[in-house]
């Protein structure tokens, strides 16, 4: 047996390349200051008329936050009892898929802990005490709340992005069906809260891609490599009659 190097993942560096390309495009989004003009589109000056909406706070909030840690726990219990499609992972993935759930949602809690950007309800425009700044403008306060970026609410849903990676081992198709249904969870319950008031678009985005990337680092750290390959029988030369 001979150890041979573990080589560059092909399919990694192309989501890799992909990654850093939803970042510029991000940065990009940031640049225009586009989350103004879509906040202007659902609050007023005396607030956002759909900030209590029934179906936003008790359906696409508070229930939809319920379910998905319904949902954290059943991965947990899927470690050991798995069903459907985690029945063709190992137990180690069956872990990673549940572990990369919630550190992405504890990722996204500590930044927003450590985040000085108020919400758009919050700004004096839309009838609060805060200015607009940038959630780049780190230990700038704005003179609201603070604790708004990134959009916690979305990860309820985009923490469960990670789990293509550990997916596409077993079921390329179930693993693109996993991440599309994370996505669309995610935005639908960005939108709803942006419609509240609650966050800028900003926020929905980024919390999406940090999902992402979390999902991505912990996989390279625990994705299983082929470190031992059979050695080549060694040639045997004859000599002639």
């Amino acid at each position: 047996m001979t150890r041979v190097p573990n080589l560059p993942n092909p399919s990694n560096l192309r989501l890799g390349g992909l990654t850093l390309l939803a970042l510029a495009l991000l940065l990009a989004w940031d640049a225009t200051g586009g989350d103004l003009a879509l906040a202007r589109l659902a609050g007023t000056p005396m607030g956002f008329p759909w900030r209590d909406n029934a179906f936003l706070v008790r359906v696409m909030h508070e229930s939809a936050k319920n379910l998905s840690w319904l949902f954290v726990i059943a991965l947990f219990a899927g470690i050991r009892w798995p069903p459907g499609v985690l029945r063709r992972l190992p137990v180690r993935a069956r872990a990673q898929l549940a572990f990369t759930v919630l550190l992405s949602v504890i990722a996204i809690s500590l930044l927003k802990h450590a985040s000085h950007t108020s919400c758009p309800w919050d700004l004096k425009e839309f009838g609060g005490v805060a200015s607009h700044v940038s959630h780049w403008a780190w230990k700038v306060y704005d003179g609201g709340s603070g604790g708004c970026f990134p959009a916690g609410h979305a990860s309820a849903a985009f923490a469960y992005a990670g789990g293509y990676f550990v997916l596409r081992r077993v079921s390329p198709r179930a693993a693109i069906l996993w991440l599309c249904a994370s996505l669309a969870a995610g935005l639908a319950l960005g939108l709803s809260q942006q419609l509240r008031g609650a966050h800028y678009m900003s926020h929905t985005l980024w919390t999406a891609w940090i999902c992402w990337v979390v999902g991505f680092a912990i996989d390279l750290v625990a994705a299983p490599r082929a470190s031992r390959l059979p050695a080549a029988e060694p040639a045997v030369l004859h000599a002639g009659p």
